[in-house]
């Protein structure tokens, strides 16, 4: 994908505001966008951004982060220690739908005559606003206004404020408010909605066949009603309650239903005119591997019974009190580009509503927004998102780590399971358990444990925790030690070399293959975050150091091999081109030409068999890229030139996970206007739909890369082996950013301006940074203000591209070439017209 170089959103349909994403005009054919755009959530319950009325939608859907169903993975040809057992997102009893009826016409907005609307995703008070003013079929003019949130402050609530006034006339009107299982039934509106789901995208997620959701509680009393399931396979419950509270001066009356699939609760109302109607929906839901549903149940009561102690106002009110405080902590301000602004708030309004209230839980792909990935974790969540957690708001991270904690002894099977020492984490998972269909991309991702380590070790650094990693945290280094030792081979060949083979890095376009620059830099480092750990425990608390010698069984001379490892890892280099291989035979490659590859062929993984693609010098996503900026320290500026030189004319940006990380990268190398450019592409992958599937949600490692591509990238902050630097790269045409960072429990704030660096510590005590390798000491007393001479290298020019490398040597003299592997139809044709 091409870079994009200007707002690319219809600003007529969504204005610029700096503290909400605004929808101006119902647009039917966008709304799979749009749900996923507007939705609300808290990291462990989400609502999809459906309209209340509860019809036009695309995927209407409800998600309960780790609520899954599992199933057999049939292998076409099956071979051992192949995953085996398939783990997909349920979509939970949709408790969202309000339907309307005003004298028996219901409002279907794609249908109906709307004299103005709105939605406001507020980024302040954490909800979802709508209005509408509706003209009957009668010619009644109908005001709908409702509030939406998920809560903060209380995971398993949600609540809706929905409000109906009849403008000029008095109207008979119904409101029809529901629970529908969709798991398992389609109501009447959404036939159809799906067909275009059924072409080939991996992205997305399983289709079930049968039946999910087996009905195990259905209780309605007076106006609170309880659904409650047990998933067919997985054995995981789920408990849905709400409860309704109606407001008006208005006569009316009320009844409910309750089946397996369906509970409603109804209200009909002799409406006059200028006469709110004001419904107030209540919702919780409660999840587990095994209680019974009965028991949930008790648990919704509970919950509900402290909701309605609760006026829907004070509900409101904690909201916006928990949202001033995240703001606090991490707001990145950058003044005036109120556009770009909006779209900075809106990625990081989506950081916390994907990983707030995981509380125990993993952080999906796509969050609780929707279900492409099928809900999985992957190791982005760890590179991408947890160093946003670990600088503003450590307790996150370190539930997030506490989660992949718990996974040890499955990883320790896994491993065992492929034959290895210690442990090995799945690539894609829910419950622990490898989930991979397709191993070449998946399994092989060996890096998934170098990348753990790797947020663990920027925990401990960031927060001061040590006492996490000692009483158990430390664990997950020894065994990934292990691993990383087991899984290498020694090699002599004049030097002698460890090397790691037959393993995937980041890049899915490349896969099984020997040394890796990526998992071979990242596993020195695994290994070296080992050794140093496990001897700094025995020197400075022998206790706990025996406690863990007892928990892995570790022995000294293990420590000792793993420090040989790392020290003698095979890092390929190419002294011919001066740059870093991707791995030992990339090079061998020819070129793909991207430059003349049309878009319509783009991502190429939707085109194109893996082996076609395999065969080429092409990237999904930065590869040596990444590991330039993870483990910068452990290369030169030159180096980072030439191979981001090389390496960035060869990424199609495939991936969402990649413009950002070529952002940094483009920022510390020069290449100013190219990181801008990437920037902006990042920021808008969802909101402009650059990569044609935010229908299926959040790209959530985005938005965490959002968050990075400002504060590593533009504002240049490194933070390798606990010394924080900061060599900043502020684009020319900005005036500034703001930011803060919480540093070992003090919370500093960072003001970057053209020609200054600014350190205010708001809470807590001073510490030390440096800049331009110049060592500051902070102090809590006053700011310190840092003068700039320069902002690094600014290159003028276009980054080379793939016509550059085009044409020139390998060391053996032979030369690269590009070319599409495509066979264009005069060409199919004159082979058809031979063999015929």
């Amino acid at each position: 994908m091409n870079p994009i170089t200007s707002d690319p959103l219809d600003r007529v349909r969504y204005p610029i505001d700096e503290w909400a994403l605004v929808e101006t005009e119902y647009a039917p054919d966008e709304q799979g966008v749009a749900e996923t755009n507007f939705a609300v959530g808290n990291g462990y319950l989400g609502l999809r951004g459906n309209l209340d009325e509860g019809r036009g939608g695309v995927q209407y859907g409800t998600y309960v982060n780790g609520f899954h169903e599992t199933w057999p993975i049939r292998h076409a040809e099956d071979a051992f220690g192949f995953a085996k057992t398939g783990q997909t997102i349920i979509n939970a009893p949709d408790a969202k739908v309000i339907r309307l009826y005003v004298d028996d016409e219901p409002l279907v907005l794609a249908e109906a005559d709307i004299l103005r609307h709105t939605r406001r995703l507020e980024f302040r008070g954490g909800y979802l606003f709508r209005e509408t003013e509706w003209s009957t079929p009668s010619g009644k003019r109908v005001l709908i206004r409702s509030r939406r949130l998920v809560s903060f402050t209380d995971r398993h609530l949600a609540v809706i404020d929905y409000e109906v006034t009849v403008l000029d006339a008095g109207a008979s009107i119904l409101l029809s408010s529901q629970v529908l299982n969709r798991q398992d039934v389609q109501d009447e509106y959404h036939a159809g909605m799906r067909a275009a789901a059924n072409a080939f995208d991996p992205r997305k997620a399983e289709a079930f066949t049968e039946r999910v959701l087996e009905p195990k509680l259905k209780r309605s009393t007076g106006g609170r009603s309880l659904l409650g399931y047990q998933a067919a396979s997985s054995g995981m419950t789920v408990c849905v309650g709400v409860e309704h509270h109606l407001e008006t001066e208005n006569s009316w009356d009320e009844s409910s239903s309750i089946e397996d699939d369906l509970a409603k609760h109804v209200y009909r109302v002799q409406a006059k005119a200028g006469v709110p109607i004001r419904l107030v929906k209540s919702i919780v839901y409660h999840t587990s591997r095994g209680v019974p549903a009965r028991e949930l149940a008790d648990r919704c009561d509970r919950t509900l019974d402290r909701a309605h102690a609760e006026s829907v106002d004070e509900v409101f009110a904690a909201q916006r009190a928990w949202m001033d405080d995240y703001w606090a902590r991490s707001d990145v301000e950058v003044a005036g580009k109120p556009d770009v602004q909006q779209a900075v708030r809106w990625n990081l309004f989506m950081l916390a509503q994907a990983t707030a209230r995981t509380d125990g839980h993993g952080i999906a792909a796509k969050g609780v927004t929707g279900s492409g990935y099928g809900g999985h974790y992957f190791w982005d969540m760890e590179i991408y998102v947890l160093p946003f957690l670990s600088y503003t708001a450590p307790i996150v991270a370190r539930n997030a780590l506490w989660f992949r904690y718990n996974m040890l002894d499955a990883a320790r099977s896994r491993a065992r399971e492929l034959n290895q020492r210690g442990a090995l984490f799945p690539w894609r998972t829910i419950n622990g358990e490898e989930s991979s269909a397709y191993y070449a991309a998946g399994t092989a991702q060996y890096h998934i444990d170098a990348d753990i380590t790797h947020a663990l070790m920027q925990y401990v650094r960031a927060s001061g925790d040590t006492e996490f990693l000692k009483r158990g945290a430390i664990d997950i280094l020894v065994e990934t030690a292990r691993l990383w030792e087991d899984l290498g081979f020694w090699r002599s060949n004049g030097d002698k070399k460890f090397h790691i083979d037959g393993v995937t890095g980041p890049d899915e376009y490349t896969t099984v293959v020997d040394d890796n620059l990526y998992t071979n830099v990242m596993a020195r480092a695994n290994l070296w975050y080992a050794v140093q750990a496990t001897r700094e425990l025995a020197a400075d608390d022998p206790e706990e150091y025996g406690r863990m010698v007892r928990r892995t069984g570790l022995r000294p001379e293990e420590v000792t091999g793993w420090e040989h490892a790392a020290e003698s890892m095979e890092i390929p280099f190419d002294p011919h081109r001066g740059i870093h291989p991707q791995d030992a035979q990339f090079l061998d490659k020819e070129l793909w030409d991207l430059e003349n590859t049309p878009e319509s062929k783009r991502p190429l993984l939707l085109h194109y068999h893996p082996l076609v693609i395999y065969r080429f010098q092409v990237l999904k996503q930065a590869d040596v890229v990444l590991a330039l900026f993870l483990q910068g320290h452990e290369f030169t500026a030159a180096e980072k030139r030439r191979d981001f030189d090389y390496y960035d004319a060869l990424t199609t940006g495939d991936s969402t996970l990649s413009a950002v990380v070529q952002s940094i990268m483009a920022a510390e190398v020069g290449y100013c206007e190219l990181a801008e450019q990437y920037f902006q592409t990042a920021l808008y992958v969802d909101l402009a739909d650059l990569h044609g599937n935010t229908t299926d949600g959040v790209h959530i490692a985005s938005t965490g890369g959002i968050w990075g591509a400002l504060v590593n990238g533009f504002g240049g902050m490194r933070d390798h082996g606990g010394r924080m630097t900061f060599n900043p790269r502020l684009p020319q045409s900005w005036e500034r950013i703001t930011y803060r960072l919480t540093v070992r429990g003090s919370r500093v704030k960072v003001d970057l301006e053209q020609d200054t660096l600014t350190f205010t510590i708001e809470h807590g005590e001073g510490f030390t940074v440096w800049v331009h390798n110049q060592q500051w000491d902070l102090s809590a007393d006053q700011p310190t203000v840092v003068p700039l001479p320069h902002q690094g290298p600014r290159m003028t020019g276009r980054a080379p591209t793939t016509s550059d490398i085009q044409g020139t040597l390998r060391a053996d003299g032979s030369v690269i070439t590009a070319s599409i592997p495509t066979i264009s139809l005069e060409r199919q044709f004159e082979a058809d017209e031979t063999t015929a």
